[in-house]
């Protein structure tokens, strides 16, 4: 059982980063503890035309933003010395190709209804002119990514929790295919990169449209909001060869509904996986302004004492 949130903006690296990790771990005595990473990627400057997306470069996986990514890991991994299993975030190719394009504000739970942002828009546009320019720069973002995924594991990191999202790729008219042409490879590269580990774990973000895929993923663990935006863990507990993580949804019990509610998700998700492996966790981030630490602990409560059916 865990559950994560992302820290105000002066807990994002350094002590008052590895402080605010080993606080929440603590509190609720978390069985896994997801590392939060909002350092940014590097960057020079937006990405908002072809010459800038002809110009991107490769990372060596070193770089102010990642490094102290790097040594929160390392600070945390020398505190909690195998204490807990530590999986550290890395967004894939085209969620950090997004973050290039347009920088992200504060980090917030995601929406999952449609939507059309700046960084969609721009992407598209980039594809209708030269699709082939895309595929190059999400390759060379790929082989950034790896490379840094991998020295997350040499700094002390279990594994990497490696979030994707293809509905923001595959959801318009006429992109059908294109995160299996261009995404997908860069995503195994990464997962790839981070085969060492042994807690890798893919978070399916938002609406998943190739779910099946996915569930095929190379890792130990697969996190999705089931509760949010499906499948159910029972429908999925069949086609998916990792272990299960879900079963509480994030943006509705979690931040709205009581103790009792939370307990009850928790009951049901360990029913539904029956005899298959599961993490009780929710869906995705939560919002720390919204969610009671009484919800939090029943949740805990309840994963602690369920029994499969």
């Amino acid at each position: 059982m865990s559950f994560w949130h992302h820290f105000a903006p002066h807990q994002r690296y350094g002590s008052d980063a590895a402080q605010a990790h080993l606080d929440h771990l603590r509190r609720y005595d978390l069985d896994f503890l997801k590392i939060m990473n909002d350092n940014g990627v590097p960057r020079i400057g937006e990405i908002r035309t072809m010459e800038d997306l002809a110009a991107s470069e490769a990372f060596s996986g070193d770089e102010p933003e990642f490094a102290r990514q790097l040594e929160l890991i390392e600070t945390l991994a020398a505190e909690l010395r195998g204490e807990v299993l530590l999986t550290t975030t890395v967004f894939n190719a085209w969620t950090t190709l997004r973050r290039l394009v347009k920088p992200q504000g504060r980090s917030t739970p995601p929406r999952l209804e449609p939507h059309e942002d700046v960084a969609s828009t721009i992407i598209r546009l980039f594809l209708a002119q030269d699709r082939n320019l895309v595929r190059r720069a999400l390759a060379t973002l790929g082989e950034s990514l790896a490379r840094f995924a991998s020295r997350c594991l040499q700094a002390g990191a279990d594994g990497v929790f490696l979030s994707v999202r293809d509905d923001w790729v595959d959801s318009a008219p006429g992109t059908e295919g294109t995160y299996d042409d261009l995404v997908r490879p860069t995503d195994l590269q990464i997962l790839e990169a981070a085969s060492g580990g042994r807690f890798n774990v893919l978070h399916v973000c938002g609406r998943a449209v190739g779910f099946e895929t996915f569930a095929r993923y190379p890792v130990h663990v697969l996190n999705w909001a089931d509760r949010a935006a499906g499948p159910s863990i029972a429908q999925a507990r069949d086609q998916v060869a990792p272990a299960l993580c879900g079963g509480v949804d994030n943006l509705g019990v979690l931040a709205d509904g009581t103790p009792e509610d939370c307990t009850a998700q928790v009951r049901d998700a360990v029913a539904q996986a029956g005899d298959r492996p599961i993490l009780i966790a929710p869906g995705c981030t939560y919002d720390p302004q919204r969610v009671s630490s009484e919800n939090l602990q029943a949740m805990c409560d309840a994963a602690r004492t369920a029994q499969p059916q």
